[in-house]
């Protein structure tokens, strides 16, 4: 008995030095940063970007890894500090509770090995989270209200369009201030519980992606096996959602839900996190025809910073595919969606957003567009329709 006892003390032990460890050398490996800040733009650049009074992402999985977002960090891609030093108001923090095992762009089957059972698993997280979706779900979600709690007045997590526009008035004297808005990427979450949907709503989502990496109760995702549109499961949860002043955002859903979706939604939605086919042809991208589909529901399209998205030489991808949005549709309808600590390789982390300015400059944007890209089309976006 005391050899047992010995054995699974020491195995504990081990465990608890795991969780401690191999978490932080995991996340370091999912989220490289291309270029190391500082950044160096020119003068012309970082002037305008100090003086953008909404800077806004619309993508960010850092509340996947564990890290304390209340602290900067060396390794990965988003925390508060860092957001403060970059003059960004707002970060759209997504849920991710689950990842198909050889994740790919073309084609994942959803009773694959979920990556995320054994990244819980790893990081200590209680066992409630191990098997359940909603319960690594409701975990992130409280995580963010914890460090919100923490970071006091610095710091307004978003669930009404009160709290945005308290967001909006703070910073107009103290530009520390920022603010978080929660989504779920991938409705799976919901484990096919209506119920659900309430409970992530009190939690304080207010974004919700239908799908992910593969096909869910809701319907078929890009990169699934069905292509399948809205289940009736699926156009009650989007009805529901209407109800709530909750966000729709399109990113990875197959041909058919996009087109679903468009009919049953009564109000605008988004795609937060995408490249355009114009651009890289990808199963993931957005056709033109899409675009001017989603610019007549009054939509925003988040550009996303990876390669997979972008191309290979990110910076002159995004700048193409904010630009091919802004030729076809208007520039009211582009926005950034990095997806930054996404288990993706970024050419910056976000203190490095200045290059996009820089960037932008050169292809001859005005400042007005630059403005209107940078975080201005999301803050009307939001204040229409939270």
């Amino acid at each position: 008995m005391k050899k047992i006892i010995l054995l699974l003390f020491v195995l504990f032990i081990l465990y608890w030095l795991g969780t401690m460890t191999v978490p932080k050398m995991i996340e370091r490996s999912s989220n490289p940063v291309k270029e190391q800040a500082p950044y160096d733009v020119s003068e012309q650049a970082m002037q305008l970007y100090l003086s953008l009074d909404f800077v806004a992402d619309l993508h960010c999985d850092a509340l996947l890894w564990g890290r304390n977002l209340t602290q900067k960090a060396d390794f990965g891609h988003v925390d508060f500090p860092r957001m403060q030093e970059a003059n960004v108001a707002m970060q759209v923090f997504t849920i991710v509770s689950k990842s198909p095992r050889g994740q790919n762009m073309d084609f994942n089957r959803a009773d694959t090995q979920d990556n995320i059972t054994l990244l819980n698993i790893v990081q200590g997280r209680p066992v409630s989270n191990w098997f359940s979706l909603i319960n690594r779900t409701l975990y992130q979600s409280a995580k963010l209200q914890e460090f919100a709690d923490e970071y006091g007045k610095d710091f307004i997590f978003i669930k009404s369009k009160a709290d945005l526009e308290r967001l909006i008035e703070s910073r107009k004297t103290n530009k520390n201030v920022i603010g978080g808005l929660l989504g779920i990427e991938g409705a799976h979450a919901l484990e096919g519980n209506m119920q659900n949907l309430e409970r992530v709503y009190e939690a304080g989502v207010r974004l919700i992606g239908p799908v992910h990496f593969f096909d869910n109760e809701l319907g078929g995702s890009a990169h699934g096996e069905s292509g399948e549109g809205l289940t009736e499961f699926g156009k009650a949860v989007i009805k529901r959602m209407n109800e709530l002043n909750m966000i729709i955002d399109l990113a990875h859903v197959s041909p058919k839900m996009f087109d679903d979706i468009l009919e049953v939604s009564e109000k605008p939605v988004m795609v937060s996190h995408t490249g355009i086919r114009a651009v890289l042809n990808s199963p993931r991208n957005l056709s033109d025809d899409q675009i001017r589909r989603l610019a007549e529901k009054g939509a925003i399209i988040g550009i996303a910073f990876f390669d997979m998205a972008v191309g290979p030489d990110e910076i002159k991808g995004i700048v193409a595919s904010i630009k091919r949005v802004k030729n076809l549709v208007g520039v009211q309808h582009v926005a950034l969606g990095s997806d930054y600590d996404g288990s993706v390789a970024v050419p910056f982390d976000i203190t490095g957003l200045p290059i996009i300015v820089e960037a932008l400059l050169q292809e001859g944007f005005t400042e007005a567009e630059i403005r209107a890209i940078m975080g201005e089309n999301v803050k009307r976006f939001l204040l229409e329709n939270l």
